[in-house]
């Protein structure tokens, strides 16, 4: 198994941890409930895309794959914006985790750019 591959599933897998930690912690207010319903959702979402694009029967469905991940991820980077910046939770976790989710977002860009490169 690649190396690199295995590091990015393990950063995705970790993340997704973090994302459910940050939503168990949020407020059980309106704000704190709506917030915490769609990070589940997109705040998990990218694992779930980078291991389906992982078996993807065509570089354009690899590529298909990885850019709805990177949408997921751009949602999960303005809703953890939001959550810190509110605040609805303002600690050590939110900010770890907004720098993660952009350096997850640099690194499906760039593998979909080099899929795209590769495409010709």
């Amino acid at each position: 198994m690649n190396k690199n591959k295995h590091d990015l599933q393990n950063r995705l897998l970790d993340f997704s941890v973090s994302i459910l930690t940050i939503v168990e912690k949020l407020p059980k207010n309106y704000a704190g409930i709506h917030f915490a319903k769609q990070l589940v959702r997109c705040g998990t979402a990218p694992a779930f895309h980078h291991s389906e694009a992982q078996s993807a029967e065509s570089r354009r469905d690899f590529i298909h794959k990885m850019k709805i991940g990177v949408k997921e991820l751009r949602e999960t980077f303005m809703n953890l914006k939001i959550i810190y910046k509110k605040p609805l939770l303002k600690n050590e976790l939110v900010k770890m985790t907004i720098i993660e989710c952009n350096e997850l977002i640099s690194i499906f860009v760039k593998s979909i750019q080099t899929a795209k490169k590769n495409l010709n």
